[in-house]
């Protein structure tokens, strides 16, 4: 007769991380992926489309300032070179 786990006060019985991997030696291939997973709740604070719009336009910005402070520097730094250093 298998030994039943010890009974702890404090357990719920709920789960809070699923184990059972694939490649694991203890995966349990008979058991299907969907009656394993939770439900996933839904996100009630989900960006809209015109929030993702405007945030995406935002990081294009950035970046774009960004590059652009690159692009002076070398632009700086090749004139110094062809008028300054270099004659």
């Amino acid at each position: 007769m298998r030994d039943q786990p010890k009974p702890y006060d404090d357990d719920d019985g709920r789960v809070i991380c699923d184990m059972d991997v694939d490649g694991m030696p203890w995966h349990d291939r008979r058991v299907r992926r969907t009656q394993r997973e939770a439900p996933q709740p839904q996100h009630p604070d989900q960006m809209t489309r015109a929030e993702t719009r405007a945030y995406t336009g935002s990081a294009l910005l950035a970046a774009l300032l960004i590059w652009a402070v690159f692009a002076a520097a070398w632009a700086l730094f090749i004139l110094f070179c062809t008028q300054i250093w270099f004659r």
